[in-house]
């Protein structure tokens, strides 16, 4: 223990980035664990998708929809998510799974839809990158 606490006294800087790393992975590892949507890989996706008839939401910009997107994926940007809009008004029950270029924008729509009362809603993990890497196919042009 000594010897713990003389090495973090001689290196200060990598110590407390040690703890700032530390208390961070924490963190985002227990929001994970309760936030209101989970997060789907490409295969439960699809699983979704032929099961129970998901509704994907891609919210990448209308360019990159166009260049490819999920069969059946309905494209709306970020801003233009109306939980009680005409397309998302018959899902609040259904499964919802949000999908964006890497699976971090996704969040917050989720997150919005989840505080709207749907109750199935999902991400992609990874994202369109993580649905290409799985050799799924891709349709392109407008849906």
């Amino acid at each position: 223990m000594d010897r713990l606490i003389e090495f973090a006294q001689a290196n200060l800087l990598l110590s407390v980035a040690f703890a700032g790393l530390t208390v961070a992975l924490v963190y985002t590892e227990i929001a994970r664990l309760f936030r209101p949507f989970k997060g789907v890989s490409p295969a439960q996706l699809t699983d979704l998708i032929n099961r129970e008839n998901a509704l994907v939401l891609d919210i990448r910009g209308q360019a990159e929809f166009e260049k490819g997107h999920i069969i059946g994926a309905r494209h709306l940007l970020p801003s233009q998510v109306d939980p009680e809009g005409k397309l998302l008004a018959k899902a609040k029950e259904s499964p919802v799974v949000v999908v964006c270029y890497a699976g971090v924008s996704a969040t917050g729509v989720a997150q919005k839809l989840a505080k709207a009362g749907f109750k199935r809603v999902s991400v992609l993990e990874g994202g369109i990158g993580a649905w290409q890497q799985a050799g799924l196919p891709l349709a392109k042009g407008k849906a």
